[in-house]
């Protein structure tokens, strides 16, 4: 074994000390250098594709749906009655917690589309010297503003939730009592009114149930299939919301402070 490892090896040394064979490996170089890598299929159980970053194809066109959509969204909230009976910070504590799943709600019922692209990640040069930039422009903490792009996988969920909505052709009341359920979540910390939050989210749900046994007789398997969208929301991430839509039109943005401020303006 050892005398033909040696000959190979020995044969390899000759090969690769030859004109011609540097010469097609240096044809090779310039290839490669021109032309991208081939991209293999991920193989089964391989999620390397999911944790690709991804940006929007185009952004100021989706980020300004989205926020037609938020602004739409919280007229709504403001307009239920039950919620404006609850005090201001009681108000905030429940929509600071459900913007984003309420937000991706009227994406799904405003039909809202939008593609995204692969974005290459900055190389550790490029980080080095954005940090060093802002550091001298004054910035405490340079890494607390750079953006975190979403992944593929977390965009997929998304779309994932998008397609459920629209396969199952929710209606108008059904979304406004899947709002309903969403908003008025008695499981947060901070709330006071509690007892009164759990109330109004039963009362929530118990009017889907009703709406769909008149609506959709013929579909005793409806409310059920409602009640797994509203499990696919928790897997809806607000920090991607966020860093999806509003950022590339608005900057780093504080989403407590404008939730705040919409909640106190006329809209």
């Amino acid at each position: 074994m050892a005398c033909v490892a040696g000959c190979r090896c020995c044969t390899e040394r000759r090969r690769q000390s030859s004109i011609l064979y540097n010469i097609l490996k240096s044809e090779e170089r310039k290839e490669a250098a021109q032309q991208p890598p081939p991209q293999e299929p991920p193989g089964p159980g391989c999620s390397c594709g999911s944790r690709r970053r991804v940006a929007l194809r185009s952004p100021q066109v989706a980020g300004k749906a989205a926020s037609a959509v938020l602004v739409k969204t919280l007229r709504f909230v403001k307009s239920v009655p039950c919620f404006q009976e609850l005090p201001l910070d009681e108000q905030l504590v429940l929509v600071r917690s459900c913007w984003a799943p309420l937000l991706v709600l009227g994406l799904a019922q405003e039909r809202v589309h939008f593609e995204t692209v692969e974005t290459a990640e900055p190389s550790m040069l490029q980080r080095i010297l954005t940090d060093r930039r802002q550091e001298q422009q004054g910035q405490q903490h340079p890494q607390s503003s750079s953006p975190q792009l979403p992944s593929a996988g977390e965009i997929q969920a998304i779309k994932g939730f998008l397609a459920k909505c629209w396969s199952l052709d929710i209606s108008t009341k059904e979304y406004a009592y899947l709002k309903g359920t969403v908003l008025f979540n008695p499981d947060l910390p901070g709330l006071q009114c509690v007892q009164y939050i759990q109330g109004l989210q039963r009362e929530a749900q118990q009017a889907l149930n009703e709406h769909v046994r008149l609506i959709h007789r013929g579909d005793q398997a409806r409310f059920a299939k409602l009640n797994v969208v509203l499990s696919l929301l928790r897997s809806i991430n607000a920090n991607v919301i966020a860093e999806l839509f509003f950022r590339p039109i608005i900057g780093t943005v504080n989403m407590d402070d404008m939730l705040l401020e919409m909640l106190c303006a006329k809209l």
